[in-house]
């Protein structure tokens, strides 16, 4: 197996044929550069914040040093150090540095950047002059000797005055670059493992990740629901009203024709056409009735028992709740109901709706013969799905004999005072049988 950092490489017998020894050399070597002009930096930038200018850019310096060391750990690890950063939820700087300043990572970056500033590029040089400086300088013995003609100082402590000393200290020179070679690959290891540890997402920051999905999640969940209503008002404003226009033709052609086969015919395809428009109005309702949008849950619910097939009788006290939340109740208490018509055999159903503590809860009850599985192809599943995207939970109570219970529970914040004065619903009725 091919090694993927130094510490690997240092148990492979081939480790001084093969690049891992040039990888740590160039990792200790653009170290204490960068980590020399990071201090530079740090150093203007603390001049600069005596004035409070330079302290933001001093704050937020580390996520900079942050992607340069990570993209700098490629030379002797080949495993991919990923961003631990979030993706901010909207665009502008202004969000940007909001998330920033409260991630985890930020600091730790930072911590990282004093880390190189001060301590970590001079141990790099310190590493290379030991490692790497020394073991050139003894090579360089003989040439010193020839170009001086009459002695050489080896690494300014002891003096050689003939070319066997000279080629002496070269030889020793050349063991000791093969022998250094090893420790110096361990040094950059142990630089790159801390380097790692500090600027790569770490096990304990789990939720960092998983909120980033959640939020992804939330968003697709708008997105959805932005082109639910859109496909909604092009059906209403297009769709429709053609076929509207299309049954008033097809009546008044119906009226001027004379009797006879051209107006049965006539006539069929008008009662064909009132038919098709009926069905593109349940369509258009079932996708995002308007009821929902212009009123709220409580009047959206109070619509779905009135065509419910079995009787409702309701008792909902909700202000208006934020678009998704409306949305998912009310559609889990739509399907809720469609199931309750076709599987359960119930006589009569009940929904509850309060919104309490900051928590919406919907109860569909029904007095069928229960044993609902949501396994079973009710759709129920995937309400389930989308109500988990809004943090919420669906469970279902359902023994066999009944009666049946779905709960639909979403947080979601608290209405403002003014919209719940102004949008509650208490509600008690019966739909259809």
């Amino acid at each position: 197996m091919d090694s993927r950092n130094p510490w690997q490489a240092l148990t492979r017998p081939r480790f001084l044929r093969s690049s891992w020894p040039w990888r740590g050399v160039g990792y200790l070597v653009t170290g204490g550069l960068f980590g020399g002009v990071v201090c530079l930096v740090f150093l203007v930038l603390g001049v600069f914040s005596l004035f409070l200018v330079g302290l933001p850019l001093l704050l937020l310096s580390g996520p900079a040093v942050g992607g340069v060391e990570r993209l700098r750990l490629r030379l002797v690890d080949l495993d991919p150090a990923p961003d631990p950063h979030r993706v901010p939820a909207e665009p502008g700087l202004g969000a940007w540095l909001r998330l920033r300043v409260g991630e985890q990572a930020t600091w730790r970056e930072l911590g990282y950047a004093l880390l190189l500033a001060t301590v970590l590029w001079p141990l790099d040089l310190v590493a290379l002059a030991v490692g790497v400086g020394l073991p050139l300088t003894l090579l360089s013995t003989p040439l010193q000797l020839a170009v001086d003609g009459e002695e050489a100082k080896v690494v300014k402590a002891y003096l050689v005055t003939s070319y066997p000393e000279a080629f002496a200290a070269a030889l020793l020179g050349a063991l000791l670059l093969v022998a250094l070679a090893y420790p110096l690959a361990a040094v950059a290891g142990a630089r790159a493992a801390l380097a790692r540890a500090l600027l790569s997402p770490r096990d304990s920051d789990p939720q960092d990740g998983i909120g980033e999905v959640i939020a992804s999640r939330a968003r697709l969940v708008d997105a959805f629901e932005s082109e639910r209503r859109r496909i909604e008002r092009d059906l209403h404003d297009g769709a429709q009203q053609r076929l509207v226009a299309l049954t008033m033709t097809l009546g008044l052609a119906r009226l001027d024709a004379p009797p006879g086969p051209l107006a049965a015919q006539l006539a069929k395809a008008h009662t064909e056409a009132g038919q098709v428009l009926t069905e593109l109005r349940e369509l258009i309702h079932g996708i995002h009735p308007q009821v929902l949008a212009d009123y709220g849950l409580g009047a959206a619910l109070a619509d779905a028992a009135d065509r419910s097939a079995v009787p409702v009788a309701l008792d909902v006290e909700l202000p208006r709740l934020p678009v998704p939340v409306e949305s998912a109740g009310y559609f889990a208490a739509r399907e809720a109901l469609a199931n309750i018509g076709k599987h359960s055999g119930a006589t009569r159903a009940r929904i509850t709706a309060r919104h309490t503590h900051g928590i919406l809860r919907i109860d569909v009850e029904d007095d069928g013969r229960g044993a609902a599985d949501p396994a079973g192809g009710s759709g129920l599943t995937g309400l389930a799905d989308r109500i988990a995207v809004l943090d919420g939970t669906l469970t279902i109570m359902s023994p066999k004999g009944g009666p049946t219970l779905l709960r639909v529970e979403i947080p979601c914040p608290a209405p403002s005072e003014s919209s719940a004065s102004s949008s509650p619903r208490t509600a008690s009725s019966s739909g259809r049988g």
